[in-house]
């Protein structure tokens, strides 16, 4: 178990709290990310803290784009008296965690705590840096993350399966360690088409690779039957991205029966990422999870590693 230091073991009273958040999202205040960062929002005002609010938008790479400014942000925090700071990537000094850049960060507060789980397997000043120069610790539902995504290696009831969706190829990445734990690892989205790159050699006893329609946008009717029967055998399910193009109605059928069989079967079943959140609020499936994760890559680099430079960050 990581003991994560938590926003309770700081005094906050009083002190100017830079507070990282993720809202690289629409500003809609029903949105997860947003949801999930009041029990942290809410004790930090009661302690008395004035609340800065540091987050990124987009990929402006290092320019000013006023269709990615956070301005329109500030009303959902106003209950909270926070203050949101502009989009941090803005700035190329963000990504390249420069050093002068994070000591101008860590002037505007006193206090660091990071509640964007969703983007702490990034290198970035505001993730790892900060951390360096101020008291700091984790916020109540990034450690909640911590904890719920540790049962996936920690005892898990077995079969352990994960099911990789998608579109990113970079998630083929996290596939060599995954075996580590997985029983099985179900293969589908976009990703089987990846597989042509020889970069990519995933061959493997436990791997069990989707078969795509001629125009790749969704899995055969073949597929969707052995990932449902390998679903309906699974102690622990990790279920990361959606199977097909489903924002389209005629490719979204093995999507739907692969969500929709998780979230039905009995094993411990966690989903996560962008996508897979747009997919269970299609099919209104969120209660059926067990744990529904506000990070994509971030939760399968922590489960492939057991960590994150953001949760590395914070031990410091």
């Amino acid at each position: 178990m990581i003991n994560l230091p938590k926003v309770t073991d700081l005094e906050v009273g009083g002190k100017k709290v830079l507070l990282r958040l993720d809202l690289d999202i629409d500003p809609d205040p029903d949105e997860l990310r947003i949801k999930t960062s009041e029990e942290t929002l809410n004790y930090l005002k009661e302690k008395g803290a004035a609340i800065i609010i540091l987050a990124h938008r987009g990929r402006p790479e290092g320019k000013i784009d006023e269709s990615l400014s956070l301005k329109s942000f500030q009303p959902i925090f106003t209950k909270w008296e926070a203050k949101v700071e502009e989009n941090l990537r803005f700035d190329s000094g963000e990504e390249t965690n420069d050093p002068e850049f994070t000591r101008r960060l860590a002037e505007k507060g006193d206090v660091y705590i990071n509640e964007a789980f969703g983007n702490s397997h990034r290198q970035h000043a505001s993730i790892v840096g900060l951390p360096k120069l101020l008291p700091h610790a984790a916020g109540f539902r990034f450690v909640e993350e911590v904890n719920n995504l540790s049962k996936v290696f920690d005892n898990p009831k077995r079969p352990v399966l994960f099911i990789v969706g998608g579109s990113k190829k970079d998630k083929l990445d996290y596939i060599e360690n995954l075996k580590f734990i997985a029983d099985k690892i179900l293969v589908g989205g976009r990703l089987p088409d990846y597989l042509q790159d020889t970069r990519y050699s995933i061959l493997d006893t436990k791997i069990i690779v989707a078969n795509l329609l001629p125009d790749k946008e969704d899995m055969t009717i073949n597929s969707i039957e052995k990932f449902e029967e390998e679903i309906g055998k699974a102690g622990t399910i990790v279920l990361a991205g959606p199977m097909g193009k489903y924002e389209d109605k005629g490719h979204r059928q093995g999507t739907e029966r692969i969500f929709k069989a998780v979230a039905n079967s009995n094993a411990f079943k966690i989903t996560g990422g962008g996508d897979s959140l747009s997919v269970i609020s299609i099919y209104n499936l969120k209660n059926k999870f067990d744990w529904v994760s506000v990070g994509g890559g971030a939760m399968l680099e922590f489960l492939a590693k057991r960590t994150l430079p953001g949760i590395e960050a914070l031990l410091c």
